[in-house]
């Protein structure tokens, strides 16, 4: 049955986040609000506890001065002390500009000037240096706030030393903070996002204190999330994805364990047990492709069990999708390789996962499929920046592989001209900073955001993204190709991809290139007698040619034949995020990827 929802939720509304977070925190002042690593340990915090110390940061801002929708900085990867910090922001009447930890000293610069930041919060020392760097270029910056690193008692304090600053201020101006969250309104600029375009300079986002707040009570009205729930939270959040999170936790009032480190995801995993998480797609395919080299290495018996159990899981899942009944033998087929297999996946993650919630890129199906069978449900949503991230997502008791799900409550999806995926409603953005043109190019004459994606909607109003409209491409023959749709579907067949880039753009027939995962190809190397060797020679190999070349027969077989891959290339790097070829969100920026490889593409048609 279709989930209904009341949408009478958005007539109670609360004013703004900094209103919203106060709230959650009268509400419910001893509960667990957030925990953090110090050390090998973790920390927990109340709410009432959270509380106070963003009451001394955002009394420590206004006592520097810091007026209504003025912008403060935040140059950080995901920590605790980074939420802390946008929660003060939002209660001081200030606007959060966030900043990518990645991004080069000379955007810093671009985005700090263009979002005029008076104060700006910087992580450690190598962000401070940054802004040291350009500091002709931001001279509206008064103070940095450093969380980790020397201050210098002047232009660069520390987060203890703004705290001090909020006590005093707080001692003349008790009722400073209520008097603060009171004046803010609703069409009150919260957030500017600087979005992380393949070209020219990023556009920055002006997201409204109603937009996030419609966001979280959004969520919090499909029942999906309770006080019960733990969040691990490791999304940057300078995207809009991980500051939907947040939303979201305001509202429902669940605590969220904190740790950007990406190289910890897995291990943190298995000690916070949290009973859901957010992630883009990249998580999901490496997860998967360690465990399925690491069963495949061992072979034998226990090789062959795991297969079997995937096999009968996704026989399940299908026939429970179709409403068909499960016959015994393979139920008791089934509770064997639970309890062989799938519990032992599933510990892997906690062991009390009820649901990941998967954005900011599109999730291969099989893979999705993959973890179904295990146990483990994927709910893929969709949104952009321009949107605050969600505008629509799959519901864990009503959901359909290979879609991205209705509308959230309260707004709407349509397709326009063109196949567009095109969207309406209170989370969609004021427009972009100080670029009135680019503001209106972006939304239809009747007032639609226009997303740039491809889409179908069903029967059911289940969104189906089928491409990006600019990635769409034409060969030489008058055929069309939709590269990630290929893309995907390699990355699904071949458990050592990292990234699979296919081109041909007016060109005679198709091409791609590869990178490989340097986890899983030193697992590889390590079985097949290349122990100690480095990753480019590794993938160079003659071995590793001919395995790959095997992956990109089997994806051909699936392709119509003007979609075949006819010439590919190993690279001897993957992409990543410091090079320029990742966007933050982890997505490939093409233009980039087909510029630094111009000459070996041209080469495949010479």
């Amino acid at each position: 049955m279709p989930i209904t929802h009341d949408t009478a939720f958005l007539d109670r509304l609360s004013p703004s986040v900094a209103r919203l977070f106060l709230d959650r925190v009268s509400k419910t002042p001893e509960v667990e609000a957030y925990r953090f690593p110090v050390g090998e340990a973790w920390e927990s915090v109340t709410w009432k506890q959270t509380g106070e110390r963003v009451s001394r940061l955002a009394a420590g801002l206004l006592a520097l001065g810091l007026s209504s929708e003025q912008r403060v900085g935040i140059a950080s990867g995901t920590r605790y002390e980074w939420i802390l910090a946008d929660l003060a922001v939002m209660c001081a009447g200030g606007a959060t500009t966030t900043v990518y930890p990645t991004t080069n000293a000379e955007d810093v610069a671009y985005i700090i000037s263009d979002s005029e930041c008076r104060v700006v919060f910087a992580e450690d020392e190598e962000q401070v240096a940054k802004l040291r760097e350009r500091k002709a270029e931001t001279p509206e910056v008064k103070k940095v706030v450093v969380f980790d690193g020397a201050t210098d008692g002047d232009w660069i304090i520390g987060l203890a030393d703004l705290e001090a600053l909020g006590e005093a201020y707080l001692a003349e101006h008790p009722d400073a903070i209520e008097e603060t969250v009171a004046s803010i309104k609703p069409d009150g600029l919260a957030t500017l996002i600087y979005t992380s375009g393949t070209t020219g300079k990023p556009k920055g986002v002006r997201l409204l204190h109603r937009t996030w707040v419609y966001e979280g009570a959004a969520i919090e009205a499909q029942d999906i999330l309770h006080e019960d729930d733990l969040q691990f939270l490791w999304l940057p959040m300078a995207h809009s994805f991980g500051k939907v999170l947040i939303s979201a936790q305001l509202a429902c009032g669940f605590p969220t364990a904190v740790d950007g480190r990406v190289d910890k995801i897995i291990d943190n995993l298995a000690v916070v047990k949290p009973t859901f998480m957010g992630a883009a797609p990249r998580i999901f395919e490496k997860a998967h492709a360690r465990i399925v080299t690491m069963t495949a290495s061992e072979g034998g018996l226990k090789e062959k069990i795991f297969q079997q159990a995937f096999k009968v899981g996704m026989q399940v899942n299908e026939r429970k999708r179709d409403g068909r009944s499960i016959p015994l033998p393979l139920k008791i087929q089934h509770a064997l390789f639970d309890k062989l297999v799938f519990s032992k996946v599933r510990e892997r993650f906690g062991g009390r996962v009820r649901f990941f919630i998967s954005g900011a890129a599109a999730l291969n199906a099989e893979i999705a499929e993959w973890f179904h069978a295990a146990g483990i449900l994927i709910l893929e949503g969709y949104g952009m920046t321009e949107n605050a991230a969600g505008a629509t997502v799959n519901h864990p008791d009503h959901y359909k592989m290979g879609t991205v799900g209705p509308a959230l409550p309260g707004s709407e999806v349509r397709i326009g001209e063109g196949g567009e995926v095109q969207l309406r409603g209170p989370h969609i953005m004021a427009g972009y900073h100080n670029l009135p043109d680019k503001t209106a190019e972006a939304f239809t004459e009747d007032g639609w955001l226009r997303t740039g994606d491809k889409g179908e909607i069903d029967a059911d109003g289940f969104l189906t993204i089928t491409g990006r409209i600019k990635e769409l491409f034409k060969t030489s023959g008058g055929k069309y190709i939709a590269p990630p749709a290929i893309e995907s579907k390699f990355k699904a067949l071949c458990p050592y991809a990292s990234q699979f880039m296919v081109f041909g753009s007016e060109r005679n027939f198709v091409v791609a290139l590869v990178t490989l995962d340097p986890d899983a190809m030193a697992g590889w190397a390590e079985e097949n007698g290349m122990s100690g060797k480095s990753y480019t020679e590794i993938v160079r190999s003659p071995q590793v040619k001919e395995m790959i070349g095997g992956y990109v027969e089997e994806l051909n077989g699936k392709l119509n034949r003007w979609e075949t891959i006819k010439k590919w290339e190993i690279l001897d790097h993957d992409l990543t995020i410091e090079s320029g070829e990742l966007t933050p969100s982890m997505k490939v920026k093409r233009t980039v990827v087909e510029d630094n490889n111009k000459q070996l593409i041209d080469s495949f048609y010479s």
